[in-house]
């Protein structure tokens, strides 16, 4: 006879999400349009909602608003819509270089390319969202094991449902338990954030300037606000870090410039490191990846949340379609789907901006003539340029019809 204490254990649901950042609520909402009952793990304590402003804001693309209008996100969520994209090379204590790719909104005629939202805000957002549709968000609960359609908490509770979904970032434990293989390289670069308040009138207009060492985006906030991504190499940024506010100031303003007047520091400053992170699949059985924890990617064209989104979005309309048609939604089959949907374009990205960092990281001579040169290229052709501003607003190409503004 067994004697053995049985887990505790709770009756199947549709969707265990692991994970409870931002990839894992909004997953959950989607899922929840969806018409998927699903419960969010996170190992860490509940995130203080109530917080000052710390620095942290998100690039959110016209297409990742739509998602957010149609999950009822945005009722009164305070963001800066994005009305223009500047992106020139330059050199610290230039300026910008005579040609530059200028994106305008008007261009696209579907409102803002994007919205600058702060990760407060977005994060109260999504809590208040899934505590009104009754989605269960549990903080401290620690995964040790995994099995597909089947985890196990540290304490001995077992949770079964169709479909486990991992949204617990780059060093995933859902990708590593499910034996999902990755991919990775090093830049050696660190991105330094902070934010900014500045005597002038940012206009709402994004700026991406390509330094020798790595790009500086400058990116609007509310008021007289912008959000700064700052690139450096890894052991120059630590040195950076490691400054008192006064002498790091003193060393971001020739890479600013003075376009918006006089500089102070706003919230706190932070760092992480640059890595390309890629799991070579996004399933397996019972199991999807979903935002970091299937592709991380370079920051320099502000897309690694908005491929979240996109993965959010597609994977509620493949589970969607599979249960109108009286599919098994958390089989291999159909999770396949969402997997040749959303790798393409993940690598895709992931490739894109691998390049472009390769080719702007740098003061070859030659090389910035010839980026140069393209950029004014693209700025000055319609075409390549409308093109350009529809893959930034995240509405080229098949995109999911939550990404329109529609229910799955």
């Amino acid at each position: 006879m067994d004697n053995h204490p049985r887990p505790p254990h709770i009756a199947p649901m549709d969707a265990i999400i692991i994970g409870g950042g931002l990839n894992g609520p909004l997953t959950a909402l989607a899922l929840d349009a969806a018409g998927l009952r699903s419960v969010v793990l996170d190992a860490g304590a509940a995130p203080d909602l109530d917080r000052p402003f710390d620095g942290r804001a998100y690039s959110l693309a016209l297409g990742s608003m739509r998602m957010l209008g149609a999950l009822g996100l945005t009722d009164g969520l305070v963001s800066q819509p994005i009305l223009g994209i500047r992106a020139s090379d330059g050199r610290p204590g230039e300026g910008a270089a005579p040609l530059f790719l200028d994106l305008d909104h008007a261009e696209v005629g579907e409102g803002p390319l994007g919205h600058m939202v702060e990760d407060r805000h977005l994060r109260a957002a999504l809590h208040r969202a899934c505590a009104a549709e009754g989605i269960e968000m549990r903080f401290g609960a620690r995964v040790v094991d995994q099995a597909p359609g089947r985890v196990t908490l540290e304490g001995g509770e077992a949770l079964e449902a169709a479909l486990v979904v991992g949204c617990d970032g780059r060093a995933s434990g859902t990708a590593q338990r499910a034996g999902l293989r990755r991919l990775r390289k090093d830049y050696g670069q660190t991105s330094l954030v902070c934010a900014v308040e500045h005597a002038r009138d940012h206009e709402g207009i994004a700026h991406q300037f390509f330094m020798p060492a790595g790009p500086l985006a400058i990116l609007p906030l509310t008021g007289r606000r912008s959000s700064l991504v700052w690139t450096e190499d890894r052991d120059v940024a630590e040195e950076l870090n490691a400054l008192p506010d006064d002498q790091y100031l003193d060393l971001l303003r020739p890479r600013f410039g003075s376009f918006l007047g006089a500089l102070s520091l706003v919230g706190k400053r932070g760092t992480y490191p640059l890595t390309l992170d890629l799991a070579t699949e996004l399933v397996a059985e019972r199991i999807a990846l979903v935002g970091d924890a299937g592709h991380g990617i370079h920051p320099i064209a502000g897309q690694g949340l908005n491929l979240g989104v996109k993965d959010a979005a597609a994977l509620a309309q493949v589970v969607a379609d599979a249960r109108r048609r009286g599919e098994d939604f958390g089989s291999l089959p159909v999770l396949r789907r969402y997997q040749r949907w959303r790798r393409f374009d993940a690598t895709a990205m992931a490739l894109a901006t691998d390049g472009v960092n390769r080719l702007f990281s740098n003061d070859d001579p030659v090389l910035r003539g010839l980026r140069d040169l393209g950029m004014g290229v693209v700025s000055r052709t319609g075409p390549l340029r409308r093109g350009f501003m529809r893959i930034a607003a995240g509405v080229a190409g098949d995109v999911p019809n939550l990404l329109r503004g529609e229910r799955p």
